[in-house]
């Protein structure tokens, strides 16, 4: 069946093909195999979960990158499967797919670059993958529609795929960039430069891999790692970017415009994620300031979204912001409780520490109802800020947990 385009025509990065097929993996029988397959071997960065567990595909990606000098050829990612908690058997079965990949593609298998989402604990029946291989080569093709089909075939319990694009004008040429995510549950990336979310970014500049590192490291910071839905980080989350060169404009990592796309892409995707959370029905941007530090801005902000007091709070509109101050105070973060103020929207509701006097809880209540909104707390001593935005918790998200491997 033909993929609706989630991209505008010549906004695709040359230099890639992609498909997606039915391997047999999900319950659904919907398709559960993307391949990303590059013409010639891209220059390639990528960061993975914090997690001391970690899935077999991280593992083995990790080893590949380092083997090939940050060279991907094939991209091979499942849904439906894990492959984590799967010892010495789940490496064995990456190892295979990757093999059967690299023949298929006319590649090195250290060429290969793997992804795995789904249930955690399974093995990974990694025959159905390579029984698929062929069917995946005959779809391969530079189009839209395969990128979004790629795109949709890396769903777990996501609603929607999560798309992202840009076009910078580099000199005379115009590099295109563009991004994929899957991810609604299990979020709270801790990504490492050594995330359950999955993350691939195409462009077809011409970039080494040392540059590619610092581009996505930066942009990695102020986007997939300033968002949490529920603040358990998965053994599987990957963020993975690919430069085909196929423009022929080469971008180093100080090119501002480059820099600038980047980060506006992964800061797009990061908070699709977040508004496609498992059972959202509000999402919330934290705007921290006054701290003495950026990461001490950052330790309130994980503190009030990792709160289920305040989650729950969240999910009935509850303006009750002596949960935002509680957090606040056992986040580790440097503060002097007289000197916090916050804002719901443009409604001050605290101020040195207080609660203002003519504190209006119906407008706040109202306030809280829309389904996206943003809470600001300047606590008063310093420079440092962050931006963070998380969820409520809801009934919902609890019954797609409660059953999720039943």
């Amino acid at each position: 069946m033909m993929q609706r385009s989630l991209l505008p025509e010549n906004s695709l990065p040359g230099g890639f093909r992609f498909a997606a097929v039915t391997a047999g993996l999900k319950p659904s029988g919907r398709p559960d195999f993307s391949v990303a397959v590059a013409d010639q071997p891209a220059s390639a960065a990528a960061m993975f979960t914090g997690n001391n567990v970690k899935a077999a595909p991280i593992h083995v990606g990790d080893r590949h990158l380092q083997r090939s000098g940050g060279r991907v050829r094939v991209v091979a990612v499942n849904a439906g499967n894990a492959n984590c908690a799967t010892g010495e058997i789940g490496m064995q079965a990456c190892e295979t797919v990757c093999a059967a990949a690299a023949r298929t593609f006319g590649a090195e298998g250290h060429e290969v670059f793997p992804s795995s989402t789904g249930i955690i604990g399974v093995p990974l029946p990694a025959e159905k993958l390579v029984a698929a291989l062929p069917e995946v080569e005959r779809q391969l093709a530079g189009t839209t529609e395969n990128f979004a089909a790629f795109a949709n075939a890396i769903l777990t319990t996501d609603t929607r795929p999560k798309v992202a694009h840009a076009l910078v004008s580099v000199g005379d040429r115009t590099v295109r960039i563009a991004g994929v995510a899957k991810g609604a549950g299990m979020i709270h990336p801790q990504l490492v430069p050594h995330a359950t979310m999955l993350v691939y970014v195409f462009t077809d500049a011409a970039i080494e891999p040392a540059e590619l590192n610092t581009l996505l490291h930066d942009a990695v910071e102020v986007s997939f790692n300033r968002i949490s839905i529920d603040g358990d980080t998965s053994t599987n989350d990957t963020v993975l970017l690919l430069a085909s060169g196929a423009s022929g404009a080469a971008v180093d990592a100080k090119h501002p415009a480059f820099r600038a796309a980047l980060q506006d892409i992964c800061t797009s995707l990061a908070k699709q994620i977040v508004d496609d959370g498992e059972g959202v029905t509000h999402v919330v941007e934290l705007q921290i300031e006054g701290a003495t530090s950026d990461a001490d801005a950052l330790k309130v902000a994980k503190a009030i979204a990792h709160s289920p007091l305040v989650k729950t709070a969240w999910a009935g509109s509850d303006p009750n912001w002596g949960r935002l101050m509680a957090a606040t105070g056992y986040s580790g973060a440097q503060i002097e409780p007289e000197r916090i103020a916050i804002w719901l929207g443009e409604q001050q509701i605290c101020i040195n520490g207080g609660r203002v006097p003519d504190f209006d809880k119906q407008r706040a209540h109202e306030y809280l109802k829309n389904r996206e909104y943003t809470i600001r707390i300047d606590l008063g001593i310093g420079q440092g800020k962050c931006r963070f935005w998380t969820t409520d918790l809801t009934e919902e998200y609890v019954r797609i947990n409660a059953d999720y491997s039943t």
